[in-house]
């Protein structure tokens, strides 16, 4: 069990929750609380944080966990309680959190990857809860993949995970240098993409959307 803040495990999770940069150096992330632990897909699981309490008091659902995840044990660390809420980055800690493996794609993947895309093309978003509700409504829209500007706030901000509730996981979601160049390459690949204009013309509900589509949003 680690008692001590000082453990290496217990800085580097909190390292990736406080800095952008060191979750990109190291393509990992933290989520927070039952549902999302729950729900990492099993191939980006790093390694799973349970409080002393919540280990002692739920038994049944990390016997579940660890079945479901297909897990050994030593994917389990335990942490005394006064630890682990120094770990925590929420004020009424649930008792578990996890390190998560960064989904690995690119653009062309994601294009790829569907034979009829539905795609979000987001420029410079800055509020993480935003962020992170549009994802979760873009999977409840179907949409197949998000592209955003390198100037959009990171999307593996604790705050923007816990407003994507799970989303994350499934929606194939990427960083790019140049937007325009990425809708340009989608365009290439037959999308056909859209953005609001305040001269624009067309009514949005008299085109078909059935063919593969981006929509462009942003904060410019």
């Amino acid at each position: 069990m680690i008692t001590s803040t000082s453990s290496s495990q217990v800085k580097h999770v909190i390292s990736l929750l406080s800095k952008a940069r060191e979750r990109k150096k190291n393509k990992e992330y933290v989520v927070e609380g039952v549902r999302m632990v729950s729900e990492v897909p099993a191939d980006l699981l790093v390694k799973i944080y349970m409080s002393e309490r919540f280990h002692s008091n739920n038994p049944e659902y990390v016997h579940e966990l660890v079945k479901k995840q297909g897990i050994s044990s030593d994917s389990i660390e335990i942490v005394a309680d006064n630890v682990f809420d120094r770990m925590s980055q929420t004020q009424t800690p649930q008792g578990i959190m996890a390190v998560v493996r960064m989904s690995d794609t690119d653009l062309e993947g994601i294009l790829s990857d569907k034979h009829n895309p539905l795609l979000l093309i987001i420029e410079n978003l800055q509020d993480p809860g935003n962020l992170g509700t549009i994802v979760r409504m873009a999977e409840g829209a179907g949409v197949t993949g998000i592209i955003m500007s390198s100037n959009t706030v990171d999307i593996y901000n604790p705050k923007t995970i816990r407003s994507t509730m799970g989303s994350l996981y499934r929606v194939p979601v990427i960083y790019v240098d140049d937007i325009c160049e990425a809708a340009d390459v989608c365009k290439s690949k037959g999308v056909t993409v859209y953005a609001a204009h305040l001269k624009g013309t067309d009514n949005y509900n008299k085109k078909d959307y059935t063919n593969p589509t981006a929509f462009m949003i942003g904060n410019c």
